[in-house]
């Protein structure tokens, strides 16, 4: 053996030395960044869904899966923030209580109530049951411990993965105009702003998207969460299957895009003809060309009867576990939810469903009636492809402000939080244009609150804009509470139909303590708001807390302010001065009274100044803890059974003999299976596709995740033990000829508790 020579032994160790320079510059990041995903999917069944206190919209099935999605900033010897975003209706301030106790179980004060922001999608098909407050909980028949259990453990797991994930890497912010997304569906209440304030804005709603893109040193980009505003309902109150609506749907779209772009061939922004990212099964080298081959293959592959699964069965499956690389983070893409308080995804407009004329302008009515206006999404009559339309609207823009997103985030990573009791604030008259101090009011809500809205009308004879009341449903409020005049006339002109702020049995009926929340990351700083403020609301608070920052110490002219809806905890609507007193829905829904706007504008600007100064802000007084005092009539699962001669598991309709199916073709198959209480599934899946691969080997292709396949359980009565899943596949036009075949997992609980897990599978078919 020869050794090097003397100048050879120089240059190894100047080329070392070099490289380890160069490693330590590529490195040399001012933050740690880390993402996370955890599946929080609720129970499929018997649960009432949350958002449109629709007493018959109970869940009976899995449209596709929902999430918790996380990023962490950190500085490496400083200040960090975590924002969760959930694909839920909203936060949940009993849910973030608990996720801080197990945080501060974990890390000690690393993550407290002050640096965590926990943010819902305001999906309106996700199981309820998981807020505290009376007045949220009573379509779900109280609060649900299975809904509550597995948001909180998904939301700790998804911090816990962010946390471990957290790497030296870069922060980028883009923004952009998405303008077919969303419409106001309440647009006599927007132009009773003043004119002046009107003309500064080009629209009637919010259609700028911000978008943060997260680039790790090594790795490369990461994910990325967008703020956009529009609301979680494109799927209509008589759904019954769980979905993260439009933009459960388009972070499942993004998520898909950047793990296959690489895998398959793409137009120049990275997309399928039809938009969609095409899924694993296109990936997949066919080796079957002829197709009678096909058919006879298909045809040694008929259904077998149920047999017994694991726990992990379906975990095992699931479709993106197996496309995931060793040790590189998944890429997380969330869509968050800002100001949508009056923005529609329904963007057609509202019509009358027995004239088929445009409904009344001012109160949304048809003939009188707020039960015959609905608003119409872009795949109108389709609630599933307007849902899909307005996520891939959403999807389709977050690529085009990822792939060009060049402005890097720089700065403090800070944040300041205060808990605020709103039931008796007193708002600085300066901040409303009026001549002695006003005040915020006892939570309460107007009569037009139970009209609902175009996305989901109400009930009986209630109408949006009602500043006067009814006679007879004021005796049946006063069979609950009757306001006094004082609560009275400080929700002026809101007439109240209930007294939520004053109604405490068997407990407090509605917030009166809100958490309010600045999160600093750079030149982007998050308000988290606990409720769904209005177009004009959100511009204002934005523009006000803007005003405070723009050219003090420690920040520049250019800042990006976006706000955080539906965040830490839920308290309805917020709309401005001039829209509360038309009292429509978002009017009627806004809890505290006219000034509520001012009151959260006068706080942000509090926390605001105490960013620039870096002083700390009082906490105030704590919410409650009411999770002992909960009450549930949800009825368990007693037991699962089958017919005599029947296995859990076995086809009790399968696909006919010799089928042969084609593009946008539907394959139904139903299974006798067990109530999806039973087991939720959590990161695993009801359902599957498989494809054949050569002569023997399955290959998962779809699952729960996917847009295309639906999951629908039922029972022959509410007391029935007997059950059916029926799978549902909607053949995408881009999928790969071959043999495939559906299976269902699923688990049955016998009489003495005990709980078995099944798998069944159909028989096996051709698509051509």
């Amino acid at each position: 053996m020869e050794f090097p020579s003397p100048t050879m032994r120089v240059w190894t160790l100047f080329l070392f030395l070099l490289l380890l320079k160069s490693d330590v510059v590529q490195s040399a990041s001012d933050s740690l960044i880390g993402l996370g995903s955890y599946d929080i999917t609720g129970p499929a069944a018997d649960v009432n869904m949350m958002g449109y206190a629709n007493t018959e919209q109970i869940a009976s099935g899995v449209h596709f899966r929902l999430r918790a999605r996380a990023f962490i900033v950190a500085q490496p010897k400083g200040n960090r923030v975590v924002f969760v975003n959930l694909d839920a209706c909203m936060a949940s301030q009993l849910v973030v209580i608990k996720v801080i106790e197990r945080l501060k179980a974990r890390y000690g004060d690393l993550y407290t109530e002050k640096n965590v922001a926990i943010s819902g999608i305001h999906t309106h098909a996700g199981p309820g049951g998981y807020l505290q407050y009376v007045v949220y909980i009573v379509t779900s028949l109280g609060f649900v411990r299975q809904s509550f259990d597995v948001i909180v453990d998904g939301i700790e797991k998804t911090i816990v993965q962010a946390h471990e994930n957290l790497r030296p890497g870069s922060i980028f912010v883009n923004k952009g105009e998405l303008l077919d997304a969303g419409v106001n569906r309440s647009p006599s209440a927007y132009l009773n702003n003043p004119a002046a304030e009107r003309s500064k804005f080009k629209y009637d709603v919010d259609k700028e998207m911000t978008l943060l893109k997260f680039v790790d040193d090594e790795w490369g980009p990461l994910g990325s969460f967008n703020w956009f505003a529009t609301h979680g309902t494109s799927m209509s109150r008589t759904n019954s299957l769980i979905s993260g609506d439009n933009k459960g749907a388009a972070a499942r779209f993004m998520e898909d895009w950047f793990e296959r772009k690489g895998s398959v061939r793409m137009d120049s922004v990275g997309f399928e003809n039809d938009g969609i990212p095409r899924r694993i099964s296109n990936i997949i080298p066919s080796l079957h060309d002829n197709h009678h081959e096909l058919l006879e293959l298909a045809a040694s592959f008929q259904s077998p009867p149920g047999k017994p699964a694991t726990k992990t069965s379906s975990v095992a499956r699931r479709v993106r576990g197996v496309l995931r690389q060793v040790d590189k983070p998944r890429f997380v893409s969330a869509f968050c939810q800002t100001n949508c308080g009056d923005v529609s995804p329904n963007v057609l407009g509202a019509f009358c469903i027995d004239t088929e004329l445009p409904c009344d302008f001012n109160h949304s009515t048809c003939g009188g009636k707020n039960e015959l206006c609905y608003g119409r999404g872009p795949g109108y009559p389709d609630e599933f492809e307007s849902t899909r339309i307005i996520g891939e609207r959403q999807f389709k823009k977050a690529v085009e402000l990822f792939n060009g997103a060049s402005e890097q985030i720089k700065g403090k990573v800070d944040f300041r939080h205060a808990f605020i009791d709103f039931s008796q604030l007193e708002v600085n008259p300066s901040k409303v244009g009026a001549s002695e101090v006003v005040k915020t009011c006892p939570a309460a809500m107007g009569f037009a609150f139970a009209a609902g809205t175009t996305d989901g009308p109400g009930a009986f004879d209630f109408k949006q804009g009602d500043d006067q009341g009814n006679p007879f449903w004021m005796l049946v409020r006063n069979l609950l509470k009757t306001p006094g005049k004082e609560q009275v006339d400080c929700h002026r002109p809101k007439p109240i139909l209930l007294d939520t702020g004053e109604m405490k049995l068997p407990y407090d009926w509605a917030p009166s303590i809100l958490p309010i929340q600045i999160l600093r990351v750079g030149q982007l700083v998050i308000l988290s708001v606990p409720g769904e403020f209005t177009t004009m609301a959100g511009r204002r608070l934005r523009d006000a807390v803007k005003t405070v920052l723009s050219g003090s110490k420690g920040f520049g002219s250019n800042i990006h302010v976006v706000i955080a809806g539906l965040t830490n905890t839920y308290s309805q609507y917020v709309t401005t001065y001039e829209e509360y007193q038309v009292q429509r829905y978002e009017g009627a829904s806004t809890l505290y009274g006219p000034h509520t706007l001012s009151a959260y504008i006068q706080e942000f600007t509090k926390l605001a100044r105490a960013l620039i100064s870096g002083q700390p802000v009082e906490p105030g007084p704590q919410p409650p803890d009411l999770l002992d005092k909960q009450i549930s009539l949800l009825t368990p699962v007693v037991m699962d059974a089958t017919p005599i001669g029947v296995k859990f598991g076995d086809c009790s309709s399968d696909v006919p003999k010799n089928s042969n199916f084609k593009r946008g073709d539907m394959v139904s198959v139903t299974f006798w299976s067990a109530c999806p209480r039973n087991d939720l599934m959590t990161e695993g899946t009801f359902s599957l596709v498989e494809f054949l691969q050569g002569k023997d080997t399955w290959v998962p292709a779809y699952d729960d995740d996917d847009f295309c396949l639906r999951f629908k359980w039922s029972r022959p009565f509410k007391l029935s033990s007997h059950s059916k899943a029926t799978i549902e596949w909607r053949i995408p036009q881009d999928v790969t000829p071959g043999v495939y075949r559906i299976k269902h997992f699923g688990a049955a609980k016998g009489l003495l508790g005990s709980i078995h897990h099944f798998t069944g599978s159909s028989s096996a078919f051709v698509v051509a």
